[in-house]
């Protein structure tokens, strides 16, 4: 038998146990095995919340589109609507960004809850919305780090009278995908810097997003932030910048430092859906810019974020490479005998003692395990 087989009988017994465990204790969690959810109560409940999170945060996007670039600019199609539809259209309009802020944020949550398990995920949220929401509290109030700027209505309740509350919440999502793409650079090259390496990259592909992102905010037809400190790229100051990249990279330092050994590592299957949340963002920022009007922030997103996304996407490993990456203690045993069944107690020691060592991280050790 070779090691697919091995591994596809080790996975099959490991499974067996944790459902059995599962169903014991009365636990519901999920459990990534080769990129898919293992819910011992509800086997895909998760997975369907995660895709109609991601779908219903696509859809917002696709919605204020239409909204920002097609109705707007045409309020005699709205005035011709009845009462009911313009209260509709108003209030769609009014609660639209917190909306697809909000399905982003869930989306996020669910697919990292799924990729790294609910430790390694909170260890990325909090620090992530506590950082950003620290940052943009006091560049609102004293301008540092991004330049004296505001927030304006359309984004949900204020926290301080100053940072919407769905902010904080576009700096998890949108950075949790734009880390673990980045992470990728993790596969290929082992030496002391490229852990910074990463979270430099993480922290780039993030600005990169916003490059784009916030020359149409605050200067489309509709504005939802204004700066007060003119600046030489459309209006920002350069400063907002390097605003981000230390906010990004502050909260993705956290995170690695939390994760310790224990860091994730996924292949290409696994980052479909971090990339979809990336580029469905960046599409957004992207077509919001080039229908203002703007180009050139357009050209060096995609130089600087869209382009970089892909192509770390596309260079990371396959689950068919998965036996490369299994620990040697698997690859070099003997092959087992041709009716696994009869000696399956064994081997179901072994993988309850591995699945206690790795309960924490809720994963296989040997498929997403710490590198």
């Amino acid at each position: 038998m070779g090691c697919k087989e091995t591994e596809r009988l080790r996975l099959t017994t490991l499974r067996e146990f944790l459902m059995r465990w599962f169903s014991s204790s009365g636990v519901l969690v999920s459990l990534p095995f080769h990129g898919r959810s293992v819910l011992p109560l509800s086997g895909s409940i998760w997975q369907r919340l995660e895709a109609l999170a991601l779908g219903l945060h696509i859809l917002s996007l696709l919605f204020g589109l239409a909204g920002l670039l097609w109705v707007v600019p045409h309020p005699e199609w709205v005035a011709s609507l009845p009462p009911i539809g313009i209260q509709a259209f108003s209030l769609s309009m009014g609660n639209g960004g917190v909306a697809y802020m909000v399905f982003g944020a869930l989306a996020a949550a669910l697919m990292g809850s799924r990729l790294l398990g609910m430790r390694r995920l909170l260890m990325f949220l909090i620090p992530a919305v506590g950082i950003s929401l620290g940052s943009e509290l006091l560049g609102t109030s004293t301008g540092i780090p991004f330049g004296n700027y505001g927030y304006l209505s359309g984004l949900g309740y204020k926290i301080a009278g100053l940072v919407p509350f769905t902010i904080p919440l576009s700096w998890f999502y949108v950075g949790l995908s734009s880390y673990l793409l980045a992470r990728v650079a993790l596969q290929t090259q082992r030496h002391w810097l490229i852990h910074f390496e990463a979270i430099m990259l993480g922290a780039l592909l993030l600005t990169a997003w916003d490059f784009v992102l916030d020359p149409a905010m605050t200067r489309g037809l509709i504005p939802f932030w204004t700066w007060f400190q003119p600046g030489p790229f459309f209006g920002m100051p350069l400063q907002n910048f390097g605003g981000w990249m230390l906010t990004g990279a502050a909260f993705m330092t956290v995170a690695n430092l939390l994760w310790g050994e224990d860091q994730p590592i996924l292949d290409r299957r696994q980052l479909v859906g971090p990339l979809v949340l990336y580029v469905a963002n960046f599409a957004f920022a992207l077509l919001m810019s080039l229908g203002s009007g703007i180009v050139a922030p357009a050209g060096l997103g995609l130089l600087l974020g869209l382009g970089p996304a892909l192509g770390l996407w596309w260079s990371a490993k396959t689950p068919s490479r998965y036996c490369e990456r299994t620990p040697s203690r698997y690859r070099d045993q003997p092959e087992p005998p041709s009716h696994p069944q009869k000696d399956s107690v064994p081997l179901l020691q072994t993988v309850e003692g591995e699945a206690g060592q790795a309960w924490d991280t809720l994963e296989d050790p040997g498929w997403v395990g710490a590198k």
